[in-house]
């Protein structure tokens, strides 16, 4: 089983405000973490930038121009409270979303087993035409409709474990039977969806809500009971993780109190519906954490259970 690693140098030029939680250092920490030599074995690529094909499958083009056009030669532009844009932004978006489709195609071709891509911006708040949340394009969806278009995989399963609803890739595939969005998270917290009521136009949004406090027994109960067997049932071609890991204990942005062996485990769980779906198809993708040690804690059990298989 090989497990490839995709990042690139330049998503560390997308600069945001001092202080702010989405910062390049995120980055570094993952990069730091995954070059301990018990991660050896992995292969590691470089992410490409995607073409405007792909991300247009998603976004549209004035969408997209909007976004070129804001891009600043000097300082920082805000796309809205929390959300910005420095002269390396656009590239490093190009190269978030590229690495999320390069990444799909050396899983669909059977190159590599799975793949972790550890890029930045995050993508899951970004709805169809607006960026928001950290989030400039939605990079997990650009990922799903590629294998779609490409591959002609038939049914995506996007499993997203950040701590924040993943508000943008719901409302993509809102009314799309192809696609089923998984979720869980702190609720009420930032945006204030995912509610478990939010089912989708033909029933495949599936929110399990966790409250302020929960930890380890909650997240893994929502597993067993509602995520496993939802994503297990709709037998897919491809899983997709929008792999945000602030839901950790140590998080300062939510009061949900998972370790690092919680997201060991439930990437553990994903890959054996995989493995019964889909050949083992498993496709993660970067989105929050804030605090540095966290991350790179949750990260190397993540990475590490992908490589186990």
């Amino acid at each position: 089983m090989t497990t490839l690693v995709i990042s690139h140098a330049k998503c560390l030029e997308h600069q945001t405000p001092f202080g702010h939680p989405e910062r390049p250092d995120r980055l570094r920490m993952i990069t730091h973490v995954l070059e301990h030599e018990r991660f050896a074995d992995l292969a590691r690529d470089e992410a490409p930038e995607a073409s405007v094909e792909a991300i247009v499958r998603v976004h549209p083009p004035e969408f997209v121009d909007k976004l070129v056009n804001a891009t600043p030669f000097v300082g920082l532009v805000h796309v809205d409270g929390d959300t910005t844009l420095s002269p390396g932004s656009y590239e490093a978006a190009l190269r978030s979303a590229g690495g999320a489709v390069f990444a799909v195609d050396e899983v669909m071709t059977g190159k590599v087993s799975n793949a972790f891509v550890a890029t930045r911006p995050p993508g899951h708040h970004a709805e169809t035409a607006t960026a928001m949340g950290f989030c400039l394009f939605n990079n997990v969806a650009i990922a799903a409709r590629h294998a779609q278009a490409k591959y002609g995989a038939t049914r995506v399963a996007i499993m997203d474990f950040d701590v924040h609803h993943g508000n943008g890739t719901q409302d993509i595939f809102w009314s799309d039977p192809s696609v089923m969005y998984l979720s869980t998270h702190e609720m009420p917290l930032y945006p204030g969806t995912g509610a478990l009521n939010e089912t989708g136009a033909h029933n495949q949004i599936v929110n399990a809500p966790l409250r302020a406090g929960d930890g380890g027994d909650a997240f893994r109960e929502a597993f067993d009971t509602v995520i496993l067997p939802r994503m297990s049932g709709f037998r897919p071609d491809l899983v997709l993780i929008s792999a945000g890991f602030d839901a950790h204990e140590r998080d300062p942005l939510a009061n949900i109190n998972l370790t690092e062996a919680d997201f060991a485990w439930a990437t553990k769980r994903m890959m054996e519906v995989a493995d019964e779906t889909c050949s083992g198809r498993v496709v993660s993708v970067l989105e929050g954490g804030y605090d540095l040690e966290g991350l790179g804690r949750s990260v190397g059990a993540h990475v590490m259970a992908l490589m186990r298989g």
